[in-house]
């Protein structure tokens, strides 16, 4: 691992069809709905996106009322399977997030892997205590959404 580097991993299961909940990922203005609102996401990139290697997505959002920009790129595309988006320009010196989608029995198993690395290394260190709790508490956000959007066991869908 390179220096500074830090790995969040979640699992998140999903009572649909791995085809559906692939679907859903691919339309990249569903962003807003996992996502925490008061990061105040906001898309830049005109709608709707050609999700596919090498589609560009730039968005605003807003973290500790500091206004962040966020330009990443599909890197990997792989539909019904995985996907990998890297940021390009934003509040990271390195942020690799891949998606991977699997079908279990009732449903999907969703992992998100996210190799990032903080600016201003070595002394960035100092904030990651502060970001590991930002960026669990946005994923908990996001998985919490994820079942209610698309069902999870116990959380009917909501569509």
């Amino acid at each position: 691992m390179a220096h500074g580097q830090h790995v969040l991993s979640t699992r998140t299961f999903v009572s649909r069809p791995r085809s559906e909940v692939f679907a859903f990922f691919s339309n990249a203005e569903n962003l807003e709905q996992i996502t925490p609102p008061q990061l105040h996401f906001a898309m830049i990139t005109p709608t709707p996106i050609r999700m596919r290697a090498g589609a560009i997505i730039e968005y605003h959002l807003r973290l500790f009322a500091v206004p962040i920009y966020w330009k990443t790129r599909i890197v990997e595309w792989t539909p019904d399977s995985s996907f990998v988006d890297e940021q390009l320009a934003g509040p990271y010196a390195e942020w690799i997030h891949t998606h991977s989608f699997r079908e279990v029995d009732g449903g999907t198993e969703m992992t998100d892997v996210v190799r990032y690395r903080l600016p201003l290394y070595p002394f960035g260190e100092l904030a990651h205590p502060l970001v590991a709790m930002q960026l669990n508490r946005i994923f908990a956000f996001r998985a919490h959404a994820i079942a209610k959007l698309l069902g999870a066991p116990g959380v009917p869908a909501v569509r």
